[in-house]
């Protein structure tokens, strides 16, 4: 039957920046979709305790006054977040997560941030099983041209993004787009395990190819890019 035809989580965060090891939480989302049909939502509007600078919040249209007027305090959302999550994963659910390094370290790093338990300890064993279905595009479709964001990904793959950048909608995008690679791409349809472990290659080889095409650029970063997937912490 496939992994892509039961029952998915999927998980998306807006932040204050674009750095998952410094940037905070402003929303949040974990919607479960089965069929490509949402059928249970929970959403965080999250005070982050620092302010929110004007770019992000051109991007997601949360102002620093809105999260601290509305918003949860910030370690009791995190913790929720993350215990919405490991529920999930400890009943073998996979989340579902477009560019998870990004989501899932950023959250990670709240965690320690807020001296909360990690995923990893919550769930007694390694985070996962993970869906990432930037990975999958990346590998399964290599050489297609253009950019590679949940936007682009949603034209290729037919899928209607409501509202970009609420982090409800992209939840939900993700999860169906994951499921019309998992329909084109028979490669990603197998066993969730496979996959998972699948994804952990094929992040590594992008990201050592990326840094490749840098040096031959002559724009190779002052660090060489990180190639854990789908959590990076500190090392």
């Amino acid at each position: 039957m496939g992994w892509h035809r039961e029952l998915l989580v999927g998980f998306d965060l807006e932040t204050t920046g674009t750095d998952p090891l410094r940037a905070r939480i402003v929303t949040a989302a974990v919607t479960e979709v089965r069929d490509g049909e949402p059928i249970r939502h929970l959403g965080w509007l999250v005070d982050p305790g620092v302010p929110i600078p004007a770019e992000a919040t051109a991007v997601h249209g949360i102002s620093s006054e809105h999260a601290a007027e509305q918003g949860r305090p910030a370690a009791e959302a995190v913790d929720e977040i993350a215990d919405a999550l490991v529920a999930h994963w400890a009943a073998g659910v996979p989340v579902v997560v477009y560019n998870a390094p990004f989501d899932l370290s950023l959250l990670a790093a709240e965690l320690r941030r807020h001296q909360l338990p990690s995923l990893e300890d919550r769930l007694g064993g390694e985070v996962g099983p993970v869906v990432d279905p930037l990975v999958m595009d990346r590998t399964l479709d290599r050489y297609r041209k253009g950019k590679r964001n949940l936007e682009a990904a949603c034209r290729e793959y037919g899928v209607t993004l409501e509202d970009a950048h609420e982090a409800s909608a992209d939840a939900l995008a993700a999860v169906r787009v994951a499921c019309a690679i998992a329909e084109r791409h028979p490669r990603a349809a197998g066993g969730l395990r496979e996959l998972h472990r699948s994804q952990i290659g094929w992040y590594a080889d992008w990201a050592e190819g990326y840094q490749r095409w840098l040096v031959r650029q002559g724009s190779a970063p002052e660090v060489e890019i990180d190639t854990r997937w789908p959590l990076r912490e500190p090392v």
